[in-house]
């Protein structure tokens, strides 16, 4: 088998494997919910499974400190990035719908594209033309237009929609830094994640609440570990993919989130969907078609 062939097979691998990641990200709503109805808020439930996965992953690491110490600068970028994404959507979750959530995260294409431009050499072409203009358009229907420009309209709102800007920053330096180990990336990814988390308490109620939240912190504990069985493959099935794929097409995979997403808050959520939430769904899915139609 050829170079070629083999290189393809492993984009073929890593494409599939991201489509699972998204598929799994889409229900990852329910336990940040979970931990709300506890009485966790804020960044909280986004602490709680955080440091869960760091606790299970650390120990497969220890062999692997040398190597990731050489390579620091890449991981710090990557995974300042790649976390603040993750723990803004996280806390997005707490503060909107998880249709609002969902979809003004994966306005990631359009932010993927334009730096995949930037500083990938990418050209834009008409179909990448438009897909932004599905993308924005999407999102200007989402955030609706009926009271004035359609600017996010709460805190969850802002978090979502600069978690994916975030994201498509960290999926850059994950490719760049494709030569750093999938598990040194997660780590970082987690860690990073963790950070920003803790670095946010004092912006919202969690922090003067510290005591009883410690108390609910032991007292899901157990829980809070069993969540390490589902959201450590979905990490790695979204870290390692992002290490082979361009930013554009990492953000666009990804949509498997939107439709599993949509499809699970509409009937777990009781939150609203209508025909704007449609509308404006099927626009940001559309740039993902576009892009891979392009090939």
């Amino acid at each position: 088998m050829t170079f070629r062939a083999l290189q393809g097979a492993d984009m073929r691998t890593a494409s599939i494997a991201l489509v699972i990641g998204g598929m799994m990200w889409g229900l990852y709503w329910i336990p940040v919910r979970y931990f709300v109805a506890q009485g966790l808020d804020g960044p909280w439930p986004g602490i709680v499974m955080y440091t869960s996965a760091l606790i299970v992953l650390t120990p497969f690491l220890m062999r692997e400190w040398e190597a990731l110490l050489k390579d620091w600068r890449g991981l710090i970028f990557s995974g300042m990035f790649t976390g603040a994404a993750f723990s803004l959507f996280t806390i997005s979750l707490v503060y909107t719908d998880v249709v609002r959530a969902i979809l003004l995260f994966y306005l990631t294409p359009v932010w993927g594209t334009i730096l995949g431009m930037v500083f990938l050499g990418e050209r834009l072409g008409p179909a990448r033309v438009l897909g932004l203009l599905c993308g924005l358009g999407g999102m200007v229907i989402v955030l609706g237009a009926e009271q004035g420009f359609p600017w996010p309209r709460n805190t969850g709102d802002w978090l979502a929609l600069i978690s994916g800007i975030t994201w498509a920053l960290g999926s850059l330096g994950l490719y760049r830094a494709s030569g750093i180990s999938v598990p040194g990336q997660v780590f970082a990814f987690i860690s990073g994640a963790l950070i920003l988390s803790l670095v946010s308490l004092p912006f919202g109620d969690g922090l003067a609440s510290s005591e009883v939240i410690g108390e609910m912190v032991i007292r899901i504990g157990p829980v809070a570990l069993l969540s390490v069985l589902y959201t450590l493959p979905m990490f790695f099935l979204t870290i390692w993919p992002a290490t082979r794929l361009t930013p554009a097409r990492v953000g666009l995979l990804l949509m498997s989130e939107v439709v599993v997403g949509l499809i699970s808050a509409a009937a777990f959520s009781g939150e609203p969907f209508g025909m704007r939430e449609l509308v404006g769904a099927t626009l940001i899915v559309s740039a993902a078609f576009l892009e891979v139609m392009r090939g």
